[in-house]
């Protein structure tokens, strides 16, 4: 089993009696994600053993993806993973546009101003509408919350964990 996993959706319930599951999407690339031949790791919610499965085909139903896998063909093959995650390996991440990231790639760089002044570390990422805000706790004091936009985020290096940021008057007030 890969050491890291990242979640792509969770298994809601059953659909119909063929072996079908609803699934809750958390993708930005549920057609990469869902589509016929995938393959996708079930992680049981109680800790049981994953298990590889391959999509068969899957379709959008009112905001939740009917999926069909490979091998399994009516609900008694497919109930004991209700309430289990679906999830991929790093190897099955999709390629990214430059300046895009994926949240595990942004959480727990330190965040640091172009006046040089260390401000902490991101801790959570919020998508409350137009962009994200990133949270970042310093070492003591509360949470700064920091707008992912061009005019404040200058810098995003990877590799070292290091954001730099332009702090605009009344951001820290």
């Amino acid at each position: 089993m890969p050491e890291t996993l990242y979640k792509v959706g969770k298994i809601v319930n059953t659909h119909g009696i063929k072996g079908e599951i609803k699934v809750l999407s958390y993708t930005d690339f549920p057609e990469v994600r869902f589509a016929k031949g995938s393959e996708l790791m079930i992680v049981p919610e109680d800790g049981g053993k994953p298990v590889d499965v391959t999509v068969d085909s899957s379709r959008l139903h009112k905001n939740m993806y009917i999926i069909k896998l490979d091998g399994y063909d009516n609900i008694n093959d497919v109930e004991k993973f209700k309430g289990s995650m679906l999830k991929v390996g790093k190897e099955h991440l999709v390629e990214l546009p430059e300046d895009e990231y994926y949240f595990h790639e942004i959480i727990g760089c330190s965040v640091v101003t172009d006046e040089d002044k260390e401000l902490g570390v991101v801790t959570e990422i919020l998508t409350p509408g137009a962009n994200d805000v990133w949270v970042v706790q310093p070492k003591g004091g509360k949470s700064v919350l920091i707008p992912v936009i061009d005019d404040v985020v200058l810098d995003v290096d990877i590799p070292n964990q290091k954001i730099l940021v332009h702090i605009m008057e009344g951001l820290l007030d």
